[in-house]
């Protein structure tokens, strides 16, 4: 059997711990790699009995064994958390055990006890405070590799990847440089030659409506069309850049594979009008594989027993499938 993934349990006020007992319960449709959760045992079990899934839940430790694994049992990794009712207002009150889950998740990594790790939804505003980061960032500054991480929001239809990502708009040309794009280029290109044998088709965006600026120099002159013709010389196959108003309806056309756009929004809004909870977010250029259900917290509907849990399903999916 091989190493397990480990699941973070994330945000405890939220519909995280709906959706691993959910995906727990239909793991035999899916399951190839065992997996565990890190997180607290005893607000599980509050909110197991809470949420009336009546799963078997045990208590594991650093020294754990893979002969420990029993497709019975969801082992948690216990991290110390003290909350007496199953659910409450989300708060800075878990922040300190949220970064304790992600710190323990990164030494079972580095002593090969687990293969990567999914983490459930946190609540960004509140953990990271006035910093405009989120995961992603916080867990490439961590490995030493900030600036040259790569968000991909995955489906088997299609990707998109933000070359800027949790900031404001107003920084977003500011950050623009033709070598961050074509890193990020190199990076996507090689994940689909190492995990899916192919060389993905790459469609480009602008920034600005319709590629065009008052300015004398547009950020396409002057940064994004030179980093195509880079990434050009580099055998990858690339569109672009092309106007982001009509880019999605040129998917056919082109078999598009991936998007990269110029900043967050500018991908995920349209990308999740069209797949909704059917993909995941991957960061690429971290030294582990690192996966989370592409959805938030959904603070609303805590505890109501309506999650949809096809994003952590499909992470977990994914993870059994790359290399």
């Amino acid at each position: 059997m091989t190493k397990p993934i480990a699941i973070i349990a994330g945000e405890p006020n939220s519909i995280s711990s709906e959706i691993i007992f959910k995906s727990w319960k239909n793991k035999k449709k899916y399951l190839h790699k065992p997996f565990i959760i890190i997180g607290s045992i005893n607000l599980l079990k509050l909110q197991n009995k809470r949420l009336k899934y009546n799963i078997n839940i045990k208590k594991i430790d650093k020294n754990f064994k893979l002969k420990d694994y029993n497709k019975n049992e969801l082992l948690v990794y216990n991290i110390n958390y003290i909350q007496k009712v199953p659910f409450q207002e989300i708060s800075s009150k878990s922040n300190a055990y949220i970064f304790k889950c992600f710190d323990e998740a990164i030494k079972l990594i580095k002593e090969k006890k687990i293969l990567g790790i999914i983490n459930c939804p946190i609540a960004k505003e509140i953990l990271f405070k006035k910093k405009q980061m989120g995961i992603t960032e916080y867990l490439s500054k961590k490995a030493g590799v900030l600036g040259k991480e790569v968000m991909l929001i995955f489906n088997k239809k299609l990707a998109v990847s933000p070359v800027t990502t949790h900031i404001s708009v107003s920084e977003i040309n500011k950050k623009l440089k033709k070598e961050l794009i074509v890193k990020k280029a190199k990076t996507i290109n090689n994940f689909y030659i190492k995990n899916f044998n192919k060389k993905p088709n790459i469609l480009i965006l602008g920034l600005n409506p319709h590629n065009h600026s008052v300015k004398k120099k547009s950020e396409e002159t002057k940064v994004i069309f030179p980093a195509v013709k880079l990434i050009e010389k580099l055998k990858i196959k690339i569109i672009g850049p092309v106007a982001a108003d009509t880019s999605f309806m040129l998917l056919k056309k082109y078999k598009i594979d991936v998007i990269i756009g110029m900043y967050h929004d500018q991908v995920l809004t349209p990308f999740k009008a069209l797949f909704n909870f059917n993909a995941v977010n991957i960061t690429l250029g971290l030294p582990y594989i690192r996966i989370s259900p592409d959805h938030g917290t959904a603070h609303n509907i805590v505890g109501k027993n309506i999650a949809n849990p096809e994003s952590l399903i499909e992470s977990i999916k994914l993870f059994n499938s790359l290399k």
